[in-house]
């Protein structure tokens, strides 16, 4: 038998074999494709690792394994420079897709969260500032007539329909593209049985909307919901003003937190303490808590309520019983107020 050299393993060798195993393990991963479910949402923060973004890509299910597409990204040179943002990407999406996105940007999105009880102007200024587009496109977006007749709603703007939720859009996004995606969330989260409610109580889906945002902006805590919104039910019933304070800091020029008895005057209909029954339209967009609330309200007979400064309402039948909780509550907002002042940092001016 003719002898042989022994085989000794050359490093280069070594390498570009490690390197096809990595490549081929990658690619088994990236045959699997992407799926069908809607899109993951993944925050990659400014500064972040490509480690890192690996884990969140990772806890979105966008990836099986971080290590793997940590060593792929380090093959194709791509471990670096990822751009910071929150960006839409599908369950297992191939790799190469993914890295590509994290490199240039692709597939970020501009995250606008629309918090319960926002009035359409602080709206308008969040479009503004988020998704970059002009005040004067954003008010034409939410005068839109077309909308409007399809909503239903006898108001010049849909004030109470842009659902309360948070959403993402594309760069690019115009005014009236994101107002109309949150129209339309409004009447995909409106269910069928909250329309045969309506029926029951006798009112039309633009008046229990209006009293929604209503109840939205009065309640602090959610389980008073129910129980404010049936002392509203109760005052309409009977023929009383609402007496709502949200109203009146709608109908001001400027919102006033504290309520005097001056801003109780002004002239508007949607102050509550000046005219009879609900207002014209919504004062804000209330969420599905406080519109469940006010289509099945609490069966109790309160006709009052009063504030307290820790976010929690005294209830009462009688007008005499509310004014002695009145004086209760205003004693109490006076303690607030006088530490507040106390904590206040004495400024100092002149010499020493």
């Amino acid at each position: 038998m003719r002898w042989r050299p022994p085989c000794f393993c050359n490093m280069r060798w070594g390498a570009r074999a490690n390197t096809a195993a990595v490549a081929f393990a990658a690619s088994l991963v990236l045959a699997c494709g992407p799926s069908e479910t809607e899109p993951a949402r993944v925050t990659i923060p400014p500064g972040a690792t490509m480690r890192s973004a690996a884990e969140s890509l990772h806890k979105a299910a966008v990836i099986r394994s971080p290590k793997l597409f940590q060593l792929y990204a380090k093959l194709r040179r791509f471990d670096r420079g990822i751009k910071a943002g929150t960006y839409l990407l599908r369950e297992r999406e191939h790799w190469g897709v993914v890295l590509d996105a994290l490199r240039n940007g692709r597939g970020i999105v501009n995250v606008v969260t629309v918090p319960e009880g926002f009035t359409l102007a602080q709206i308008q200024s969040l479009l503004e500032s988020k998704i970059d587009v002009p005040r004067d496109s954003i008010v034409a977006a939410v005068s839109d007539t077309t909308l409007l007749r399809r909503l239903d709603a006898p108001t010049p703007t849909v004030e109470g329909y842009l659902f309360p939720d948070t959403y993402f859009f594309p760069p690019g996004t115009s005014a009236r593209t994101a107002v109309e995606a949150m129209v339309r969330r409004f009447e995909q989260r409106w269910k069928p049985e909250w329309t045969a409610r309506l029926d029951t109580l006798t009112v039309s889906r633009h008046d229990l909307l209006t009293l929604a945002s209503i109840v939205e902006r009065e309640a602090k805590r959610p389980e008073e919901r129910p129980v404010i919104a049936a002392v509203y039910w109760n005052r309409l019933k009977k023929g009383m003003l609402l007496q709502a304070d949200p109203t009146v800091q709608y109908a001001l020029p400027q919102y006033q937190k504290r309520l005097r008895t001056k801003h109780l005057a002004v002239k508007s209909p949607y102050n509550t303490y000046r005219t009879r029954g609900l207002p014209p339209g919504p004062i804000a967009s209330p969420g599905e808590a406080s519109v469940r609330a006010t289509l099945y309200p609490a069966d109790v007979p309160f006709l009052y309520f009063v504030a307290h400064p820790d976010g929690h309402h005294e209830f009462r039948v009688k007008l005499a019983d509310h004014e002695a909780a009145v004086r209760v509550a205003r004693r109490e907002w006076a303690a607030v107020r006088s530490r507040t002042e106390t904590k206040k940092p004495t400024v100092r001016r002149g010499g020493i």
